[in-house]
């Protein structure tokens, strides 16, 4: 028996295995697909000679993660590598707003669109390098992030307190109108902001598209030298060497709940995999609810929290195959490994709010990757790696454009769209579609089924809206990889912090999994060395009596606790106290010839345990 399952072999599930292996733990990794990295993978499908990413590509949270730099996978061979600019914003009159690595370089080019966003710029940079260290541990922690978060709080109150959080809970478009003039800065913190599903006019969308410019400002959007799958490999090489494979192909259909405690999982083939100590999922929090665990087994007032979970956007995606660069009109963009393509911020609120409409938007605001100026390894020289994304809703009521389309997403409907988007690439760079030797597309559809985890081409496991981040991730009262199961942790992009590839839900999960396995073997070795006595049979008890004789009454039962003050005390209560799983009645049956069956009846504790999730929550209980 192992001591760990690990569901999923995404850059999250890797990490927390990587995790509990360097402590000491024997991990198990199951993967559905065919090969590991989840949505972090590279291949050459869209032409032989060139190098793609499937999915995501650019990796500013990873450089910035202390997740990662503790892994040191520079050791397995890891190198990243940088285009010469992090992001252009081309506009159709030929001016180019550019988010470069100095920072004098980028305020000279605000400058450009209006006399002082330079200085309003480097303004933004010196709350950053104030706050930088303790904002990226309150970040990468798991919720509440204590004593970073102290830390983090002390410094605000010098540069600006109050103030600052107010402008980082702004929507961009508002942040954005009081820091700069021009239109330079604030398309780059728009355009920053919508790398999430965050419209210009969402509440802390100018806080988020802060963040992604000031983590490229200081650390660039690097990519894996040969791939984003050079980054998966680095992972899996390291569990290599540390005696752990990766089980590809075995998709787990099923949580064991025995006890009450998740003990192991059951795959599409019929196997069982015990679990001494934890099972860990990177699986979306629906998914490991809903499909894994089974709602049955949770209490009604998570069952209406799954129903109000809300999914970021979906996402449609090509990846071309270019014979030269793309010939932009404005030069600058040339040289950028990320590109955004917008008219404006009104174009940005346009497409957002076709996006609320659930209409499929008529001009889509793109993402734009050259992936060869970033990295010469991706295709032969003198050519271009390239891809772009844009946004759709996953409930289709609509299409704000002239084709008709439906979100089925047949090949028809994929053709029509993929053009779509090259037609706006070709507005900023007239052409473009000349040179097009390949192009691949990746309809939301075809995202989930090569990776279980992008709900419909949703790739940040849910929202990055405020409703649901920190206690509010993935449900109310959470924030924590803990769930109502004890020993099953949530490990994806689900849980807190959220998504981007950093690591930090992976390897919350496997802490909190290393923290109970203390504690439980702690428990373990107290009461092996302080056991209780035995009692004997009272038939057998000498009769208890005081020094002169008297006999001493014998105590009665034990008379139950009453509740506390104002709240009644009901069996409907203690049946359905939230968050508390229904658990299966005991089994003697060995876990290894356990096989799905109709569940047993359940019987509910009327007292809360230690187990009660979530503890800060508990005080809120129905």
């Amino acid at each position: 028996m192992t001591d760990a399952v690990v569901i999923g072999a995404g850059p999250n599930g890797l990490v927390a295995a990587n995790v509990l292996a360097d402590a000491g733990w024997s991990v198990e990794v199951l993967e559905a697909q065919d090969e590991p990295g989840g949505a972090v993978r590279s291949d050459r499908g869209v032409h032989p000679d060139f190098v793609s990413d499937v999915f995501s590509a650019f990796y500013p949270m990873a450089a910035a993660s202390p997740v990662l730099a503790r892994l040191a996978l520079d050791r397995e061979g890891l190198r990243w590598t940088h285009a010469p600019r992090v992001v252009a914003h081309p506009l159709p009159d030929g001016r180019c707003a550019v988010l470069d690595r100095d920072r004098r370089v980028t305020a000279a080019g605000l400058d450009a669109f209006a006399p002082g966003d330079g200085a309003a710029w480097e303004d933004l940079c010196r709350v950053w390098d104030r706050l930088r260290e303790d904002l990226l541990g309150t970040l990468f922690t798991p919720f509440p992030p204590v004593r970073s978060g102290v830390r983090l709080a002390a410094r605000l109150r010098g540069v600006g307190g109050l103030r600052l959080a107010r402008s980082m809970l702004l929507p961009v478009r508002r942040l954005a109108e009081e820091e700069f003039t021009g239109d330079g800065g604030r398309l780059l913190l728009a355009g920053n902001a919508l790398h999430a599903d965050l419209a210009p006019e969402s509440a802390c969308s100018g806080g988020f598209g802060w963040l992604m410019s000031m983590l490229g400002q200081t650390y660039g959007f690097p990519v894996p030298v040969g791939g984003a799958g050079e980054l998966t490999a680095a992972l899996v090489r390291r569990l290599g060497r540390r005696g752990i494979a990766v089980r590809c192909g075995e998709r787990v259909t099923e949580v064991v709940v025995r006890g009450g405690r998740a003990v192991g999982v059951v795959t599409a083939s019929g196997g069982v995999v015990a679990a001494r100590r934890a099972v860990l999922a990177d699986v979306t929090a629906p998914q490991l609810y809903r499909d894994l665990v089974g709602e049955d087994r949770l209490p009604p007032r998570l069952r209406d929290d799954l129903r109000r979970f809300q999914w970021d956007w979906g996402t449609f995606k090509v990846d071309w195959a270019l014979d030269g660069p793309i010939p932009w009109t404005a030069p600058e963009a040339a040289s950028a490994g990320t590109v955004h393509l917008a008219d404006g911020m009104d174009a940005l609120t346009r497409f957002a709010a076709q996006l609320a409409m659930s209409r499929i938007p008529d001009h889509p605001f793109a993402l734009l990757g050259q992936m060869t100026t970033t990295d010469a390894t991706r295709s032969p020289a003198g050519t271009e790696s390239a891809w772009a994304y844009t946004h759709v809703p996953h409930r289709v009521r609509g299409d704000a454009g002239p084709d008709a389309l439906t979100g089925r997403w047949d090949h028809r409907e994929q053709e029509i769209m993929a053009d779509r988007i090259e037609r706006e690439v070709e507005r900023y760079a007239p052409g473009f579609r000349h040179r097009i030797r390949a192009r691949r597309v990746l309809a939301p559809p075809t995202l989930q089924a090569a990776d279980g985890n992008l709900y419909g081409g949703a790739i940040n496991g849910g929202t990055t809206s405020l409703h649901q981040q920190a206690v509010f991730r993935p449900l109310p009262g959470t924030g924590r990889p803990e769930t109502p199961v004890p020993g099953l942790y949530l490990a994806s992009s689900s849980a807190h912090p959220g998504g981007a590839v950093h690591g930090a839900p992976g390897a919350n999960a496997a802490r909190a999994a290393l923290r109970a396995g203390r504690a439980l073997t702690t428990a373990t070795h107290r009461h092996d060395r302080h056991p209780r006595p035995a009692h004997r049979p009272s038939s057998s008890r000498a009769p208890m009596s005081t020094p002169n004789g008297q006999p001493v009454r014998q105590p009665g039962p034990r008379r139950p606790r009453p509740p506390p003050t104002g709240r009644p005390s009901t069996d409907q209560e203690t049946r359905h106290a939230p968050c508390r799983i229904r658990r299966r009645s005991p089994d003697t049956t060995a876990l290894s010839g356990w096989r799905p069956a109709t569940p047993p009846p359940t019987r509910h504790s009327p007292r809360t345990s230690r187990s009660t999730w979530p503890w800060w929550a508990a005080g809120s209980r129905a």
